[in-house]
């Protein structure tokens, strides 16, 4: 269904030309099939799988990258937002596997990638903020609790509720203490 002959080969050499992790080289590969013609029938989807090289035996943990657009204008644009998205999540994740190993430093790197790669999302700074409040590191969560509250101050509802589903330490001095932050400008 390629346009032209030419498509599988400007992939490859995409792909083996690409510096970075495996999804921006499948990306790229995505892209150099487009820009060589791509599908006879013209731009409309596109999908990255990406599973770990070593099997959990929990499927969807086992998913590093899983997108997919269906029906799009620009589905490789497309992609590459949710690819970067994605990327940003994976680091908040991994922060949290590290903060529960008590790696303090290692864990806020993670976090600020997360933030950098998808700045302005302010989930990615509320279960971070969560994560160490909960973990006693309160002085640490109260700047970005405030930047959470201050981009959306339901975040401070959602915290509210944390601690009857036992997400979330029922103290209610720490309470609020964290919620006096969305009142600070």
């Amino acid at each position: 269904m390629m346009l032209k002959n030419t498509v599988w080969e400007a992939m490859a050499r995409a792909y083996q030309n690409t510096k970075g992790k495996l999804v921006d080289r499948l990306l790229a590969a995505l892209e150099a099939a487009e820009k060589e013609g791509g599908d006879i029938r013209g731009r409309q989807s596109a999908a990255i799988l990406v599973v770990s090289g070593q099997s959990s035996g929990v499927w969807w943990k086992d998913r590093v990258y899983d997108l997919r657009i269906e029906d799009h204008p620009d589905p490789i644009a497309e992609m590459k937002r949710l690819v970067q998205i994605a990327k940003a999540y994976n680091h908040m994740n991994r922060g949290d596997e590290l903060l529960t190993e008590n790696k303090i430093k290692e864990a806020m790197e993670e976090y600020n990638r997360a933030m950098e790669l998808y700045s302005g999302n302010p989930e990615l700074i509320f279960w971070p903020a969560v994560t160490m409040a909960a973990t006693g590191r309160v002085e640490d969560s109260l700047p970005l609790f405030r930047k959470v509250f201050a981009l959306d101050p339901n975040w401070a509802t959602l915290l509210q509720r944390l601690p009857a589903v036992g997400q979330f330490p029922k103290d209610k001095k720490l309470m609020r203490r964290i919620l006096e932050q969305a009142l600070k400008k």
